[in-house]
C-alpha cells in the first residue's frame, strides 16, 4: 500500500503467470498486522484460553452467587430472628412492669381522703422494680411525690410525671411510656391508678431498665452476624467446589477440542504444503508448475485458515484482537497480494483468457474501522476472489481479450465488490452466506459464508445484490470506529 488512493479508479496489477513471489505491501503503507498472512496464522498462543478464562470466571461468578444467595438469606433470617428477639423482650418488659405496677396499686388505699402508703415498705415488688414511685395531685395544683425508691433523681422531670399522671386520669388505666429519668437514663414506665371514693387519688409509677434486655439482644446480634459470616463463607467454598465439579467435563472437551483443532491443523496444512511443492516442481522430468493448479491450492490454503480460524473463535480458543485499522489501506494490501492468475484455463488462440486475466479496478477513501486485520483481510480475500471467479468479461476492460473485471469501492467502513457475471436470484441473495448454490463452475461456495461470518463478529452486516447495470454486487459493512 502507498499513498492513499483517491476516489478515482485504481486499476490493481493484471493477473498473469503466478511468480511465486507474494508482493509485499507498498512503500509508505500504514501496518495493518499483515493481512495476506492468514486468520490462523496468530493462533491462540497470542490470545492464550478465552474459552477457559471464561469457564475460570464463569466458576467464580458461581461461588460468588452461592454465597451472595446464601448470604441474603441469612441475613434475612438475622434480621427476622432480631425484630423476634426485640418484641419478645419489649412485651415481657411491658408485662413485667404493668404486672408491678398494678399489684402495687392494689397494696395502697385512700381512706376519708387519706392515702395509706404503709405496705409499700413491707412490699418485695417495690423493691423489685427499678424505681418505685407514688404520685399525687390535690386539685389543680402540680404532681406530688409522696413515696419513692430507690431515688428521686432516677424519676422523669416534673413536666413528664405531669404526662404520665394525665395520661392515667384520662385513661383511667395503665399507661406504658419510655422516659428519661432526671439521671438521663431511659426507662420503661407503667402507671396504675389508685381510687378513691369516687376519681382517681393516686398513682403507682414503677420503672424497668431496658439496658439489660438491649445488652442481651446486641449479644445476640454478634453471634448471629458472625454465624452468618461463617456460613457464607462455608457456602461460597461449597459453592466452588460444586462448580468446579460441574465444570471439569466442559474442560475437558475443551482440551480435546483445541487438541482436535491442533491436529486437524497440521493434517491439513502438510499435504497442501507438499501438495505445493510438488505442484511447484521443477525437478528432473517434471513439468512447469500450472499456474491453475497453483491458485486452487492457494485458494484451498487460504479456505482452510479461514474455516480452522472460525472454529478457533467459535469455540474460544482465540479471540478477535480489534483495533483501529484503515480499511482502504487493507483492501489495497490485499488486492497487491492476490494471485496474479485468476483462472485454471490456459490461453486461447488468439491469447483471451476465459476465466483468467482478470482486472480488478480500486476506488478507494480513506475511513478507518475497529476490527482483527487477518478476519477482516480473509473476507476481503474471499470477496474479490469470488467476485473474480464468477464474473464475466466486461466492456473494454483488459484490452482485447475483455477479461472478467471486478470493481472494488472502499469509503464510509463499506467494501462494496461488484463483478459483471449473471448476477445472483433474489431468491437466492441470503443463502450465498450459508450454502452452496448452484452446482458446478457457477456455484458459490463457502468463502461467503465466512464473509458474512467475519462481518458480524465485527458487529456489521454482509448483503449480496444486484449491481447498477447487471452483475453481482457484494458488500461487506462495518460500523464506523469512534475514538471516544
Amino acid at each position: 500500500m502507498g499513498a492513499e488512493a483517491g476516489p478515482g479508479p485504481r486499476p490493481a496489477a493484471r493477473f498473469g503467470a503466478r511468480s511465486g513471489a507474494k508482493p509485499g505491501p507498498r512503500p509508505g503503507a500504514t501496518p495493518v498486522g499483515k493481512p495476506g498472512s492468514g486468520p490462523g496464522a496468530r493462533g491462540g498462543a497470542r490470545a492464550g484460553r478465552p474459552a477457559a478464562d471464561r469457564l475460570r470466571r464463569t466458576r467464580w461468578t458461581l461461588t460468588l452467587l452461592y454465597a451472595a444467595v446464601s448470604a441474603a438469606c441469612l441475613v434475612t433470617l438475622v434480621v427476622v430472628a432480631a425484630a423476634i428477639d426485640t418484641r419478645s423482650a419489649s412485651r415481657s418488659r411491658d408485662a413485667q412492669v404493668t404486672g408491678r405496677a398494678q399489684a402495687l396499686s392494689r397494696a395502697v388505699w385512700m381512706d376519708g381522703g387519706v392515702l395509706h402508703l404503709e405496705p409499700l415498705s413491707e412490699d418485695v415488688l417495690a423493691n423489685a422494680s427499678d424505681v418505685t414511685a407514688v404520685l399525687r395531685r390535690d386539685g389543680a395544683g402540680p404532681v406530688e411525690v409522696r413515696w419513692v425508691r430507690p431515688a428521686r433523681d432516677a424519676l422523669p422531670s416534673a413536666a413528664g410525671l405531669d404526662e404520665l399522671w394525665e395520661s392515667t386520669v384520662r385513661t383511667q388505666e395503665t399507661v406504658l411510656a419510655t422516659e428519661p429519668g432526671a439521671d438521663g437514663r431511659k426507662r420503661r414506665w407503667a402507671t396504675a391508678p389508685v381510687w378513691g371514693a369516687d376519681d382517681i387519688g393516686a398513682v403507682v409509677l414503677t420503672a424497668a431498665d431496658p439496658g439489660p434486655d438491649e445488652r442481651n439482644h446486641a449479644e445476640l446480634l454478634r453471634w448471629l452476624v458472625a454465624g452468618c459470616a461463617v456460613l457464607t463463607l462455608a457456602a461460597a467454598g461449597v459453592g466452588h467446589l460444586l462448580s468446579g465439579r460441574s465444570m471439569r467435563p466442559a474442560l475437558r472437551a475443551l482440551d480435546q477440542q483445541e487438541q482436535f483443532l491442533a491436529e486437524a491443523a497440521h493434517e491439513l496444512r502438510t499435504p497442501l504444503a507438499s501438495l505445493r511443492l510438488a505442484v511447484e516442481g521443477g525437478g528432473a522430468g517434471m513439468p512447469s508448475a500450472d499456474p491453475g493448479a497453483l491458485r486452487l491450492v492457494d485458494h484451498l490454503d487460504r479456505l482452510v485458515a479461514g474455516l480452522l480460524a472460525r472454529a478457533h473463535i467459535e469455540a474460544g480458543s482465540r479471540r478477535p484482537e480489534l483495533t483501529p485499522l484503515r480499511l482502504d489501506q487493507l483492501v489495497e494490501q490485499v488486492v497487491d497480494e492476490l494471485p496474479h492468475d485468476a483462472g485454471p484455463h490456459d490461453a486461447g488462440p488468439h491469447g483471451e483468457l476465459p476465466h483468467g486475466g482478470a482486472a480488478v479496478t480500486l476506488h478507494t477513501e480513506p475511513t478507518v474501522v475497529l476490527g482483527d486485520p487477518d478476519l477482516l483481510a480473509q473476507a476481503v480475500r474471499n470477496l474479490v476472489e469470488n467476485a473474480v471467479r464468477h464474473g464475466s468479461p466486461a466492456e473494454g476492460t483488459a484490452g482485447d481479450g475483455g477479461a472478467a473485471c471486478a470493481e472494488v469501492r472502499v469509503a464510509a467502513g463499506r467494501v462494496s465488490v461488484r463483478n459483471h457475471g449473471p448476477g445472483i436470484p433474489p431468491a437466492e441473495r441470503e443463502r450465498v452466506f450459508g450454502d452452496r448454490v448452484g452446482g458446478g463452475k457457477g456455484g458459490i461456495g463457502v468463502g461467503l459464508a465466512i464473509v458474512r461470518w467475519v462481518a458480524e463478529l465485527h458487529g456489521g452486516t454482509a448483503e449480496a445484490g444486484e449491481a447498477p447495470g447487471g452483475g453481482a454486487l457484494v458488500e461487506l459493512v462495518l460500523p464506523p470506529y469512534s475514538p471516544s
